[in-house]
């Protein structure tokens, strides 16, 4: 009958019981395992290393990797403003009519409102003013248009040199009173003389050799007894077939909104023979619509100051 081995308890563990015994070689076993799985871990680890600086295994066909999606570098600068909203483009030019009609009738009290000819005459009232009217000179002549310069007496007497600079340029002259006043039409004929009168001689006291063969009303508030008096002096009167109301801010507003007003009106009212009312005195806006409008007409009228004798 052969003999069963013996079991040998380790050294280590000799005189505990067996129980206890198993239970310290299970937790040696199981730190064993531990450190041969770390080990193997760390040696994974540096193959994975060696095998980043190598040349990257290709990718299999049909496939490809996700995007990364990108951080922003840093948070807006709540303290930035938003940028200003761009102006709204002007209106597009209408439609020119082959045969454009010609501009007809008259204006109040027997008033022009025409050239008399197929050509158009741009007019300015209520200068010389020392920062717009400059300006509108400069454009007049970047584009070779003779214009119609209706100026206020008092801005003659602050601004003479403009007055000089309007004549030698070739442009017309016309009264448009002494202050502006749209009350002139119902004063005495001895009133509205002596308007009108002083108002001529500032305009030759700063150009000599002026010749001022129109008149018009501050308003258009043409008046007949107005009209005899301005005749009297040698002026004919002028009202106007386009009104670019430029003065109309409660309406139309300032900036873009103002100058896309007055384009569209120049642009659609003007037929051959019109005569085009517009301002130099503050209207910065309308200097900006010019800048468009010269050429425009160019292309579609014959631009004309008022005719002199």
């Amino acid at each position: 009958m052969s003999r069963k081995p013996r079991y040998r308890v380790p050294s280590a563990n000799r005189g505990a019981s067996p129980p206890a015994a198993l239970a310290t070689m299970t937790f040696a076993a199981l730190a064993l395992a531990v450190l041969g799985t770390a080990g193997c871990a760390g040696s994974y680890a540096q193959i994975a290393a060696r095998s980043t600086h190598s040349s990257p295994s290709p990718e299999p066909a049909g496939t490809s990797q996700p995007a990364a999606t990108p951080t922003p570098n840093s948070a807006p600068d709540p303290t930035t403003p938003p940028p200003p909203p761009s102006a709204p483009p002007p209106p597009p030019a209408p439609a020119i009519p082959a045969n454009l009609p010609v501009a007809t009738g008259k204006g109040p009290a027997g008033s022009a409102r025409t050239t008399g000819s197929a050509s158009v005459a741009l007019t300015f009232d209520d200068g010389p003013d020392p920062m717009y009217t400059p300006q509108i000179l400069d454009l007049l002549k970047a584009n070779d248009v003779k214009a119609t310069f209706c100026l206020v007496g008092r801005q003659v007497k602050a601004n003479p040199g403009l007055v000089h600079r309007i004549v030698a340029e070739g442009h017309t002259l016309c009264n448009h009173t002494w202050v502006h006043s749209l009350t002139i039409g119902t004063q005495s004929k001895e009133v509205i003389l002596k308007d009108l009168q002083e108002t001529n001689n500032a305009i030759r006291e700063a150009a000599p050799d002026a010749k001022i063969q129109y008149f018009r009303a501050p308003g258009g508030n043409f008046t007949p007894l107005l009209v005899t008096v301005a005749a009297e002096l040698g002026m004919k009167s002028i009202y106007w077939a386009v009104d670019t109301r430029d003065w109309e801010y409660s309406k139309w507003g300032h900036g873009q909104s103002m100058v896309n007003h007055i384009i569209q009106t120049v642009e659609s009212e003007t037929r051959r023979g019109s005569i085009v009312l517009a301002h130099d005195y503050k209207k910065p806006d309308t200097i900006t619509a010019y800048k468009i409008l010269l050429p425009w007409l160019k292309a579609h009228v014959t631009l004309t100051a008022m005719p002199v004798d």
